[in-house]
């Protein structure tokens, strides 16, 4: 069995989750301080669309963006000497993009959740906003947003369409669990696709057992606040 696309697989939704991380909290907080509810639902629109897009049609915009013959993808190629397209950095880019909303939709209802009185009394105390945001609101929200973190990564460790539209399936390059399994199956190679799903199946198990233990947290700090 070639071990290379869980290699790529764990690099891509490792970095892919550490920046989906800290852009899915900022997205969140920036919206939810919005207070025009127009320019709030607008906003969460555009920032909930790959959620709802076809793969595909999201890596289409990607491809289209990031080409080398594309402005965006020239751009980092004439200045930087930096090619996205068909690189390992186009898989991280196509998670990120793809996994975004889940972070960012599990973040926003997790501060919400947050008992703005508390927000409130850290005001009277004094307290900068952002340090109202660290200090108070995230520790209330930390169980809500680690699950949207457990989410982004799980998708983003098993997108197909848009890394397949912009990142290809080149073997030992951009080849992910998803792309392996397909090329396997494709090729007749049952053997490896099968061992491919088993791995996919207990990273699946693994994530779906840690969303459980992080809502138990959450559901266990509702009941305490309610008592008290």
């Amino acid at each position: 069995m070639d071990y290379s696309p869980i290699l790529i697989s764990m690099k891509t939704a490792s970095l892919s989750i550490a920046i989906t991380f800290f852009l899915g909290i900022l997205a969140a907080k920036l919206v939810a301080d919005i207070s025009r509810e127009k320019v709030k639902m607008i906003l969460d629109g555009i920032l909930t669309l790959p959620l709802v897009l076809p793969p595909t049609v999201a890596g289409f915009f990607l491809l289209y963006a990031f080409g080398v013959k594309r402005p965006i993808g020239r751009f980092f190629l004439e200045y930087f000497s930096v090619k996205i397209a068909f690189s390992w950095g186009a898989t991280v880019l196509a998670a990120v993009v793809i996994s975004f909303p889940l972070m960012y939709r599990s973040a926003r209802g997790a501060f919400e959740q947050v008992d703005q009185n508390l927000v409130y009394a850290a005001r009277t105390l004094g307290m900068s906003e952002w340090r109202i945001f660290w200090r108070v609101v995230m520790p209330l929200a930390l169980p809500g947003v680690a699950s949207g973190g457990v989410l982004a990564f799980a998708r983003g460790l098993g997108e197909f369409g848009a890394t397949a539209m912009i990142a290809g399936n080149i073997a030992g390059k951009t080849r992910t669990l998803p792309l392996a399994i397909y090329s396997a199956v494709a090729a007749g190679d049952m053997e490896s696709a099968t061992e491919y799903v088993w791995i996919i199946l207990l990273i699946s198990f693994l994530v779906v057992i840690s969303m459980n233990w992080f809502t138990a947290r959450e559901r266990g700090y509702t009941l305490r606040e309610a008592k008290k």
